[in-house]
């Protein structure tokens, strides 16, 4: 037993902290032979991150399980990932680790400098993300995207533009990631609570576009963003938009066995809708429905 110890102590000092981690942990368990004994509660991006003496990244921590769940059905697959902000590029490089040699990454930045991050399979774009031609130039130069994440300079403007100009460059069954989106409540990034004009405020109309097949108003119609995304999901910081053609929504019914409904004379309600009270409710719901107005609080019931 002391002999295994022993050899088990030289082989860890034998070989760099490099080469071990990669040896040692694999899908977030920490081995001793082949058995798992302790389970380290993280996934492979998380331990890249942790491990990392590469180049510098700096994540918020509840941020990698977002990241493994809508980006780990792309591992070891053909794809594009465009990151907006690169700095020092230790997230492209992560990105590479975690994704395979078989991802091309592109990262841009407004920084000249950030060209020196550049490696296989990493190109730098240098350019503005609120200058509507560079990114229409981006689109011209890579291929379609993948995954695309905003982690670029955070205000407002940016943010807004850069959707504006990208979203449609991603692939119909991609991804659109914008993170730190906490800059919409920050003032000097242009933030704050239910300020129009930010990011947070502009991208809740992203939920009504995701519902306007079941719209009756005219001021809601179905558009491609309608079409083209299956779901939306807010995270602290971080919103998801993940796309998939979506036609007009159907329903149906099975099984044979009903309950019968209740009886309306019986219990009075079809003359309740007959009578007056009832037509100058719903003339009034009409209205104000039609000024953006709440009826009775939210309440809907004519009763």
């Amino acid at each position: 037993m002391q002999l295994h110890e022993n050899l088990a102590v030289t082989i860890f000092d034998a070989v760099n902290r490099h080469a071990v981690l990669k040896f040692l942990l694999v899908n977030r368990f920490f081995y001793v032979g082949l058995k798992p004994l302790i389970d380290t509660g993280m996934n492979d991006l998380e331990i890249y991150f942790k491990n990392n003496t590469e180049r510098v990244i700096y994540k918020w921590a509840h941020y990698f399980d977002v990241y493994e769940r809508h980006f780990s059905k792309y591992r070891g697959k053909d794809i594009v990932i465009l990151e907006i902000g690169t700095l020092h590029g230790g997230s492209l490089q992560m990105w590479k680790s975690y994704f395979g040699d078989k991802a091309k990454i592109y990262g841009i930045d407004i920084n000249p400098n950030c060209k020196a991050v550049e490696e296989e399979n990493i190109k730098i774009l240098i350019g503005s993300q609120t200058d509507r031609n560079f990114l229409k130039q981006v689109k011209e130069e890579i291929p379609p995207i993948d995954i695309l994440i905003d982690d670029g300079g955070h205000t407002m403007l940016q943010q807004i533009i850069s959707y504006e100009e990208l979203f449609n460059h991603v692939k119909p069954d991609g991804v659109y990631l914008c993170e730190d989106i906490h800059t919409s409540y920050w003032l000097k990034y242009g933030g704050g609570h239910k300020r129009r004009g930010t990011f947070i405020e502009y991208s809740k109309n992203f939920i009504d576009k995701l519902n306007a097949y079941h719209s009756v108003e005219k001021s809601l119609k179905v558009d491609d963003f309608t079409r083209s995304v299956n779901s939306i999901h807010y995270y602290d910081s971080i919103v998801v938009i993940e796309k998939k053609p979506t036609p007009q929504p159907t329903s149906s019914k099975t099984g044979t066995i009903t309950t019968p409904f209740m009886n309306m004379e019986k219990h009075g309600l079809a003359k309740v809708k007959k009578n007056a009270g009832y037509r100058l409710k719903h003339t009034w719901n009409v209205v104000t429905a039609f000024f953006k107005l709440p009826f009775k609080k939210g309440s809907f019931d004519y009763s």
